[in-house]
């Protein structure tokens, strides 16, 4: 193979070019191609400019051959190791058939990198995509797309043309076998593999290609991988075809990019659907189905925004007729009802109407249209996983990945595994050594995996203690510097009362301590992850998203469990309150406002929800896009023929292997948002809504403009993710029916209107709700410091938040009958509502089937056509090696066996 190189000034590189040009001399000459009549050309460049007068292309010098991948480097203090690794990767390459190509350093514009380009050629292309069980295309289909759907006018503003949507004819497709390219649709070798396919090719020989010198065998000196990390190599990647901004004016060059970043990451396209076949032509099925899955779940995002919008509405119009907040805002009725301190010696005695403002806005979101939404997004949910799996399934025949799992587990195993694994053992079905892990080794990893997540995730429920030990601190605080506005009204303490000021703050700590242990567990757990060793990446991506969902969903939503299911929950009352950490710690567990815990469980949901979305977006979107003003400011500076293609993607970002995994989870935490605790907060939806149609673009945004190529790779469905969303929808049912049930104040309001009201009225609720105290008998140690204050307007009681019998009776301050009879119907409503959500659930998903029945037929159409097509193709070829034989036989023998050639035809 020959290796065309510019003018290079380092004079052992200029020694290992003539190395390489002499082994390969007699190659080139046999080729009629002379390596130093090449060679000489470059040092002016005046016979290369006339002939590439433009820079920017992903073609070779020659303008023939496509460049599939390229490697950089730069000469450092540690250069002769390096470029001892070098030598012997490159010549292993040429080895595995590739072709090379350097760039040198005084073409680049810092005068620092050299460029390797790397070319597969047809043989090397064939070989490989019959050893990958590449899928190609061997008949044109002719099955019919689609079919007319009534009112289909109506989505054509939505839609993109034609060729972006569908940048292919529909093909039946079968893997490829090299010993049969007369069976496929070749006409032309140079575009038959696409480039995602060509370069996912180069980089599995990148991957799997030793730098030892020949007949040493050191296993762990093997793959770009580890020349990267030990610097030999600074980056490795596939070239972008063209500029985002500008097509190519090559005639070869598709243009895949411009036309992407034109139709797709532009944010006036917001509303446009996305063209899914043409990113999975241009970046693979991986990403292609990770587009796919965010579009999905952001349009059936729309229908429970527009629920959570009529349910928030309801809220609004029915405003006026909330007698419950009326009674509480009234001078007369919650301006009379003098409450119990809210903690010990800081907190005065208050009048109930200082929470009129909170109990107008716990009604926005505590209503009875509200159980009706909580309801409905338990449905949602189901129809959202199982309308999904129907899409899936089409783009699995569409993309040809019906047959891929098997073939993925077999063939992706990882090189980190077989360096690593020394141990050999013999493989039952191939019958060959291959690397293992012993069970012992196996069993350790595994156990100091697991003691370090549950380390970390005891550290998170610790820093959730640590801010609830703040929240009961600081309120007494926030109590005694938020004037009581029955004696003093201010500004400041009508809209911002303790329970607000404490709930803001502490939520606003609780999201900075989230975001610091994200970065913190982020790289531990790729490093407890490495350590296992898993066998394949998909086992490798599997574990990753197992530790880092267990650990992102205790850290994102353990403070909004303790609001929904602990706060308040367990207060006790004046004569017998309930401390966190003993009575010692004076830190008395907290109380909900005299409407509810559910406007405080809303305000936290909204400020972790809504900041992380903030912060994301400003990670994602402003930041790359100053840095994209500026590097493209100077690029359109510069003309083409002075920045080369393979240094425009040179100064682009990387797209780690695991890009997509942390995409997948900033997704998955909001779509626990949306479901867990949508009951709050009917809302949170819409957020989600705008924050997708967002994202989308910001993401596709970041891939063209940002990014170099990614490598081409395969996935079948989006792996781990939809057990993990199955798993949410489960628990989304539960947690709504008890946040219904025990957070919201809708059960006590039900049960007083139909059973303890005898005009079928909320009037009287409030004083019903609210059980009285005898002030001598608390403790001097509950009790205001400030004795004088509360003289003034306090008789000889106060009132608490719960159901208990007065002082003189007979049982006084224990739970009331009508307690008992509103516990019985929260678990009565948990009970029912669950059945109700989980009947309708596993109904919706037994009558929609998995697969949709015309991607049922076309499959089992183009395996029929598979055999058909190649037992003819047997057919044809056996006769034309059987009448090439009977040709070249004697007149005597051929006329002996007519018979034969006719039964063997016949059985074939």
């Amino acid at each position: 193979m020959r290796r065309i190189t510019g003018q290079a000034k380092d004079e052992t590189l200029i020694e290992l070019q003539h190395t390489t040009e002499s082994q390969t001399g007699d190659e080139n000459s046999g080729n009629g191609i002379n390596s130093l009549s090449d060679r000489t050309t470059l040092p002016g460049h005046t016979e290369s400019d006339k002939l590439q007068p433009n820079r920017d292309t992903v073609f070779f010098k020659d303008g023939k051959r496509r460049i599939d991948f390229v490697l950089s480097y730069v000469d450092d203090k540690d250069g002769e190791k390096k470029q001892e690794r070098r030598r012997e990767f490159e010549a292993n390459l040429e080895k595995a058939g590739l072709e090379l190509e350097l760039d040198d350093k005084t073409d680049s514009k810092d005068q620092k990198t050299y460029f390797l380009k790397i070319h597969a050629p047809w043989d090397v292309l064939a070989t490989y995509a019959d050893v990958l069980k590449i899928k190609v295309p061997f008949k044109e289909s002719d099955i019919p797309h689609g079919q007319d759907v009534p009112l289909e006018w109506l989505s054509h503003p939505f839609r993109l043309p034609q060729d972006i949507m569908r940048p292919q004819p529909d093909y039946f497709t079968h893997p490829f076998d090299k010993s049969k390219t007369n069976f496929f649709l070749i006409n032309d070798k140079d575009t038959f593999f696409p480039p995602s396919t060509r370069n996912r090719i180069v980089f599995y020989i990148l991957a799997r290609c030793p730098y030892y010198k020949e007949g040493r065998k050191d296993k762990c000196k093997t793959g770009i991988k580890r020349l990267l990390s030990n610097g030999t190599y600074t980056a490795a990647f596939p070239l972008h075809d063209c500029r985002y901004w500008k097509k190519g004016k090559n005639v070869k060059c598709e243009s895949e990019r411009f036309n992407l970043y034109k139709n797709w990451a532009s944010f006036l396209c917001f509303y446009k659907e996305q063209p899914l076949n043409l990113i999975r032509k241009y970046y693979g099925e991986k990403i292609g189905i990770y587009f796919a899955w965010l579009g999905f779940y952001t349009e059936m995002l729309f229908f429970a925004a527009v629920m959570g919008v009529i349910c928030f509405t309801y809220g609004v119009l029915s405003y006026e007729d909330n007698i419950s907040s009326k009674e509480i805002c009234d001078a007369n009725i919650g301006g009379s009802i003098v409450m119990c301190p809210l903690c010990d010696k800081k907190c005065p005695f208050w009048k109930l109407n200082s929470t009129c403002l909170s109990s107008w806005q716990s009604h926005l979101f505590d209503n009875e249209g509200t159980v009706f939404f909580a309801i409905f997004m338990g449905i949602w949910v189901t129809l959202f996983l199982e309308f999904w799996k129907r899409r899936q399934a089409r783009l699995e025949y569409e993309w040809d990945l019906v047959d891929f799992e098997e073939e993925q587990q077999q063939l992706q195993t990882r090189p980190e595994f077989e360096f690593t694994c020394t141990n050999r053992r013999l493989n039952k079905i191939t019958k060959e050594m291959e690397p293992y892990l012993p069970a012992s080794s196996k069993c350790a990893r595994f156990c100091f995996s697991s003691a370090t997540v549950i380390f970390w995730i005891a550290l998170i429920v610790t820093c959730i203690i640590g801010v609830i030990a703040y929240r009961l601190a600081v309120y007494a605080a926030f109590a005694s510097i938020i004037s009581d506005p029955v004696k003093e009204i201010q500004l400041v303490g009508r809209f911002i009362t303790p329970q607000l000021a404490t709930s803001v703050t502490a939520s606003c700590i609780n999201f900075v301590i989230i975001m610091i242990l994200n970065v913190l567990y982020e790289r531990v757990a790729i490093w407890i992850t490495d350590m296992e060793i898993p066998k394949t990446h998909l086992e490798y991506e599997n574990r990753l998203t197992m530790k880092m969902f267990m650990f992102q969903f205790v850290n994102y939503y353990s403070s909004c469990f303790y609001m929904a299911f602990f706060k308040g929950k367990f207060v006790g009352y004046p004569g017998d309150y309930s401390y966190m950490f003993g009575k010692w710690s004076r830190l008395r567990n907290e109380e909900c406002d005299p409407g509810g815990c559910l406007i405080e469980l809303t305000t936290q949901l909204v400020i972790v929800m809504a900041g992380k979305q903030l912060w994301g977006n400003i990670q994602e979107a402003l930041l790359p896009l100053i840095r994209n003003w500026w590097s493209s400011r100077r690029a359109r500076r510069n003309p083409e023929n002075h920045y080369s293609r393979c240094e425009q993607d040179h100064v682009l970002l990387n797209f780690s292997q695991l890009g997509l995994f942390y995409e997948y989870l900033e997704m998955v935490i909001q779509f626990g948002f949306i479901t867990l605790f949508v009951a709050s907060f009917p809302l949170a939806p819409l957020l989600a809504l705008f924050n997708n149609i967002l994202e989308i673009r910001v993401d596709a945004w970041k891939f063209t403009t940002q990014f170099k190529r990614p490598v081409a790779s395969k996935a079948r469905n989006i792996g781990a993710w939809q057990e993990i969303l199955n798993a949410v929808a489960i628990l989304s049912v539960v947690t709504n029916a008890f946040i219904m049930a025990f957070t919201s104040d809708m059960i006590p309001r039900m049960v007083y209107l139909y059973a303890y009201n005898e005009e079928s009225s909320m009037m009287g609720y409030v004083n019903n709700s609210l059980s009285i105290y005898d002030i001598s008998l608390i403790d001097k140690d509950n009790m205001p410091e400030d004795n004088d204050s509360w003289r003034d307007y306090v008789n000889t009681t106060c009132r608490y938040r719960d159901y208990r019998y007065p002082p003189g009776h007979q049982r006084e301050y224990t739970h009331t009958m009508q307690f008992w009879h509103i516990l019985a119907a929260k678990m009565a409503f948990i009970i029912i509502m669950e059945h109700v959500v989980f009947v309708v659930k596993f109904f919706v998903a037994w009558m929609i089937p998995d697969i949709p029945s015309d991607v049922k037929a076309r499959i089992k159409r183009e395996r029929y056509l598979i055999q058909e097509y190649l037992h003819n193709y047997e057919v044809e070829r056996l006769k034309i090696q059987m009448s090439a034989s009977f040709i070249t036989e004697p007149e005597t023998e051929m006329s002996s066996t007519p018979d034969k050639h006719e039964m063997l035809s016949e059985c074939l």
